[in-house]
């Protein structure tokens, strides 16, 4: 039996899964990440997770795993092996590749190789791979979450570009008078179409300051004038950075996942509509759902790690 490690660092908790070289997930668990104890506790924290998986697949199975991935927020120096940067986990130039390897290389003196990469980055790998993307050659992979990353598919890959910072699409302007961003612009997308704008948006509306995006898309579903005010102000912005996106990169499907396309058909319907109005020389590309949900992540790290198996790079 050979099988991956595979870990999915996010802000709040982690995801991981021991997988098998087609695909399949043989077990799963996850863990609070608790950013709040600080940058190095939470390497410590990763590390103890994963040497855990370890022994979990050796218990079952026998054998150490035959390779390791890793995939973790902010920016990241995937072939150095490097989380350069993330400003919700605190750190920065963590050697995270090298630190997994000497934690879960076997006592032999042989070296497990270990993949690292970016979050979304993985997530839109498995999608485009073996997910909603259904092998297709170009794919763009939104994940509209408490902000907007997107991913772009080519051919089985994922491209990341000179410094690892391809398909911030969340930075786009598209309201150049808007919010503030956190990366300094005002009006860039995210701050108006991800699932804490709008759930900032319809809590204003609505008067309650408990509201978010998914009772905001139930108010839109019972047909709140307010809500579909809400609503139709982020679908039309998205749909602006959607069709600047689709018109540099020509994508043949965009994926929409993250918590805000929990929505289903309340977002995708409008967002279809929307971006049919925009369009003009550019190709219409096929608007779908994400279809692996909240595993995503990790099958996107067994990906890297079996890719990285395959053509035998170094750590």
């Amino acid at each position: 039996m050979k099988y991956a490690i595979a870990l999915d660092v996010g802000g709040t908790s982690m995801k991981a899964a021991l997988v098998g070289t087609d695909g399949t997930v043989l077990h799963r668990s996850e863990r609070p990440t608790r950013r709040e104890r600080g940058p190095e506790a939470v390497v410590g924290s990763i590390l103890d997770f994963a040497a855990d998986l370890g022994e979990e697949g050796l218990g079952r199975y026998g054998v150490p795993a035959a390779s390791a991935g890793v995939v973790v927020p902010g920016v990241v120096d995937a072939g150095g092996g490097t989380a350069v940067y993330a400003a919700n986990l605190g750190w920065r130039d963590v050697p995270l590749r090298a630190l997994l390897a000497a934690r879960l290389s076997p006592s032999d003196g042989s070296r497990l190789p270990v993949a690292l990469g970016h979050d979304v980055h993985a997530g839109g790998l498995a999608e485009s791979r073996i997910g909603a993307g259904g092998g297709v050659d170009r794919s763009l992979f939104l994940a509209l979450g408490t902000g907007i990353a997107g991913a772009i598919g080519i051919d089985g890959r994922t491209e990341v570009g000179a410094h690892g910072a391809a398909g911030e699409i969340g930075h786009i302007v598209v309201r150049p008078d808007g919010p503030r961003c956190g990366c300094g612009r005002d009006g860039c997308l995210e701050t108006v179409a991800s699932a804490s704008a709008v759930s900032r948006a319809w809590a204003a509306a609505c008067g309650d300051p408990e509201a978010d995006a998914a009772d905001c898309a139930r108010a839109v579903e019972s047909g709140d004038a307010r809500a579909l005010a809400v609503w139709q102000q982020a679908v039309d912005a998205l749909a602006d950075g959607l069709v600047t996106a689709v018109t540099l990169l020509d994508p043949r499907v965009v994926i929409i996942g993250g918590g805000l396309a929990k929505a289903g058909d309340t977002l995708l319907a409008p967002l279809r509509s929307a971006v049919l109005r925009r369009i003009t020389f550019q190709r219409t590309p096929h608007i779908v759902p994400a279809a692996l949900g909240d595993i995503a992540g990790c099958l996107g790290a067994a990906l890297l790690a079996w890719d990285l198996l395959a053509t035998e790079v170094p750590n």
